[in-house]
């Protein structure tokens, strides 16, 4: 009777971007540390183009965004042998402007194990049930054109679906009912391209801004907060009522990473070369001159967000950097190359006490989160990637650009 229970367990679920938490913290135990693409590789499923979403994992379901030609499509897939159980979303959607390493659909999905939902740009905000149908869709939003395409991916927060509706000339935190995809609330943001501080210089000399975060949910003076980080200032708002606890300018133009929290701290981080910030939580209205902890005027191109660890944050750097960071100060603890990497746009996973990240070129390095650095492995699938480790019940899901990989060191 104990086996049949045991066998019967559900698997632990990773139901977004980022897993349960939203901030890259993974609560699993013993997961593999060594791999490559014929060591410990469970199975591998070849998907039909490029992508650079995460899938998200949920009992025996894998769920993933995909595009397919002009279709922006969410794939279902079955966990034990990575087979297409279903695919649904928007087809013959408008090809919209993206930039060559950012394909359509690269926001991840996120599931409450009753209801998908997934952002697909122009083409609106999607909610699927378990099988596939579609529940309701919102493609009334408005078009999405930036010149680097599209990025962030849905929260839920009890009965809302929460989204960055942006970079674009639209630019908005939107709350949806997640049960009939009516609007709640919206709190526009400064939209367009350009912006009078700079930017970064791209076609026909225009200087863009925006936004690619993905909000993150946490718990202020006992309250339900979201953190965003926007194009100049991170902010705090109520994901209820979307009114805005404080906000702190400092933040660049341009926005790739997630905001992180904890200890009381909360980070933004620019990219480009840009700007990082910290707040300490508590404050009312533009707490810039009384809250925040510290500033870094220019920092590193980033791109994938970090994670925090014990009054530390840990950082993979575009350049191909990992670096720790005190919380609190702001000061470097270590810089380190990592070797053989080159750019990346992975997110850092954190379990037990290491840290997963990805580059470009499909290396994956598990590093030590401590005040000194150590590498523990580099595992190379030799695929290009530029996604994010996932993981779930033992096993680690990672998405390149020609397949979805279930990798598994117990078999």
């Amino acid at each position: 009777m104990l086996l049949c229970f045991c066998l019967n367990l559900p698997a632990a679920n990773w139901p977004a971007w980022r897993g349960a938490t939203g901030d890259g913290v993974c609560t699993e135990k013993n997961l593999p540390t060594k791999w490559g693409a014929k060591e410990n590789v469970k199975w591998r499923v070849a998907l039909p183009e490029r992508g650079n979403s995460t899938p998200i994992i949920w009992g025996k379901r894998i769920f993933i965004t995909q595009p397919v030609g002009n279709d922006r499509m969410l794939f279902c897939m079955d966990r034990e042998q990575g087979r297409e159980l279903w695919r649904a979303g928007a087809k013959g959607a408008e090809k919209e402007p993206t930039h060559g390493t950012n394909p359509f659909a690269s926001g991840s999905p996120t599931t409450d194990g009753e209801r998908v939902f997934a952002f697909f740009g122009s083409a609106g905000l999607f909610c699927f049930d378990m099988e596939g149908a579609e529940l309701w869709s919102r493609r009334d939003l408005g078009l999405q054109h930036h010149i680097w395409g599209s990025g962030p991916s849905p929260v839920l927060h009890g009965d809302l679906c929460l989204l960055n509706f942006g970079p674009g000339d639209k630019t908005a935190l939107i709350a949806f009912d997640k049960k009939t995809g009516k609007t709640v609330w919206q709190n526009e943001e400064a939209t367009g391209y350009q912006h009078p501080q700079g930017g970064e210089k791209g076609n026909q000399g225009r200087t863009y801004i925006g936004s690619w975060a993905t909000p993150i949910l946490y718990k202020e003076d006992s309250k339900d907060a979201l953190l965003m980080s926007w194009p100049g200032r991170l902010c705090s708002v109520d994901p209820i009522s979307g009114k805005e606890f404080w906000s702190a300018k400092g933040l660049n133009p341009l926005v790739y990473t997630s905001p992180l929290q904890g200890d009381g701290i909360a980070v933004g981080m620019g990219g480009f070369g840009g700007k990082a910030l910290a707040v300490r939580m508590g404050g009312k209205g533009d707490v810039t001159d009384s809250h925040r902890a510290w500033f870094h005027n220019v920092s590193p191109q980033r791109i994938g967000s970090g994670v925090v660890h014990q009054g530390h944050l840990y950082i993979h750097n575009d350049p191909g950097t990992a670096m720790c960071l005190n919380l609190k100060t702001g000061a470097t603890v270590w810089n380190e190359r990592l070797p053989g990497s080159g750019t990346n746009w992975s997110s850092v996973m954190l379990a037990e006490g290491l840290c997963y990240t990805l580059t470009q070129a499909g290396n994956c390095y598990v590093f030590k989160a401590g005040t000194k650095f150590e590498l523990v492995s580099t595992n190379t699938l030799g695929e290009p990637s530029n996604s994010s480790v996932a993981a779930s019940d033992g096993e680690l899901f990672i998405r390149t650009h020609r397949a979805l990989w279930c990798i598994n060191a117990r078999r």
